[in-house]
């Protein structure tokens, strides 16, 4: 769970703290020691979690704001954080978790319920629905679970509707924060979440977690959080050096498809599961369907299939019974499948002005080699348009990615 020894991250606060060496310094219960090290496996703590986890249990209990590698154990941070704050004899909402995918909230949920096995804490999985048969909101129980994991417009409509109280709420988290709190993200609700929360309880501790912030977002969250913890990487350092990144020059976009075919079905086989982002959900159910018509055994997944199917694939996908995917970033943050070891920009990731998404790059290049592990990266590059996205990403992170013949 390393990360590399030389990874700079800049701490900002008025408070000492001592980084955790082991698990054992940071006070927890025997329960929750007991699912760290039985059903996670965790040995030590992470660079991350030794220098967050001290901030986010060491009263007064400070805000954090926190950025660090893909895959370096930050839901481990927050997570332990709720754990330890949550009393198991109040039975009513005492921790929030505000993700912006049911994916990366069920995800969530799977490492809460694991990690806290031997607790007894209760929790519940806030996210929407589209079965016909899906109870009302108006028409259910008040929510008592303990910890509340969930996507913004269910939790915010949960607390609209009274069904969800905050009064009791000692520790709220905001995963990907960057996107929770963008403009063109979810920061209208997640503003609305976040001010009713402190309105009904003045002394929660609010955590935002996210690989990228940009400039935007952080002068923002400065203006919003004042006196809180910060603790940042450097942005040359965010590339991911265990993730070998790669330029395929395809003169045309059947030759991307051959690509796909040749090397990433054809020679992929020892490169463990395989994850090709695209743009849009056209260009998900185009390249599914020639790859599916030529007998290529593949699975997609994006934002307009309806949520029993978009589970069922990320669970078939989670347990090995798939081996390729094809997606759009409803996947590219946060996603944690740890036998991925390729993705494949089939579309570089671009803003709407066609700039590069910097951040969506990162994010992506972030599913392969989680935890440190060695993973490999191949950008398709088409036409002129490519080579300049191409080129801005690489000045933008100050490396130089190969080119390998297709």
């Amino acid at each position: 769970l390393d990360e590399p020894e030389d990874s700079h991250i800049s701490v900002t606060d008025d408070t000492p703290y001592t980084s955790a060496s082991s698990f054992e310094d940071l006070n927890l219960s025997e329960a929750v020691l007991k699912g760290l090290y039985v059903e996670m496996g965790f040995k030590k703590p992470s660079k991350i979690q030794a220098i967050t986890l001290p901030m986010i249990l060491t009263p007064p209990h400070k805000d954090l704001v926190a950025q660090a590698h893909n895959g370096s154990g930050k839901t481990t941070c927050f997570v332990l954080g709720m754990l330890s704050r949550v009393d198991p004899n109040v039975k009513a909402p005492q921790a929030l978790c505000i993700c912006p995918t049911r994916e990366l909230a069920i995800q969530n949920m799977e490492v809460l319920q694991k990690m806290g096995k031997y607790t007894g804490i209760t929790a519940e999985c806030a996210v929407p629905s589209d079965r016909e048969n899906a109870p009302s909101p108006n028409h259910r129980a008040p929510v008592s679970a303990q910890v509340v994991i969930g996507t913004p417009g269910t939790i915010k409509r949960y607390m609209n509707m009274k069904k969800l109280g905050v009064n009791r709420v000692k520790i709220l988290v905001f995963d990907e924060a960057d996107h929770m709190l963008a403009e063109d993200g979810f920061q209208d609700d997640s503003l609305r979440i976040k001010r009713d929360t402190e309105k009904a309880s003045p002394n929660c501790q609010v955590l935002l977690f996210s690989a990228t912030f940009n400039e935007r977002v952080t002068n923002f969250v400065s203006r919003v959080k004042r006196g809180n913890n910060q603790l940042f990487v450097k942005k040359e350092e965010l590339s991911l050096e265990g993730v070998k990144q790669y330029k395929v020059y395809c003169p045309d976009e059947l030759s991307k498809i051959e690509v796909i075919k040749t090397k990433i079905f054809d020679l992929g086989e020892k490169l463990g599961q395989r994850i090709i982002f695209v743009r849009t959900k056209n260009s998900a159910r185009m390249l599914y369907q020639q790859l599916t018509d030529d007998g290529y055994a593949v699975t997609a997944i994006q934002g307009a299939l309806n949520t029993e199917d978009r589970d069922k694939i990320i669970k078939e996908f989670k347990e090995g019974l798939t081996q390729v995917l094809i997606s759009t970033d409803v996947l590219a943050r946060g996603f944690d499948q740890q036998q991925v070891n390729c993705v494949v920009n089939y579309d570089l990731p671009v803003k709407y002005s066609q700039e590069p998404d910097y951040e969506v790059y990162l994010h992506r290049i972030g599913r392969a080699g989680r935890f440190g592990r060695k993973g490999a990266v191949f950008n398709l590059i088409c036409d002129e348009n490519d080579e300049l996205v191409m080129s801005k990403i690489e000045q933008y992170f100050d490396i130089q990615v190969p080119e390998v013949t297709s």
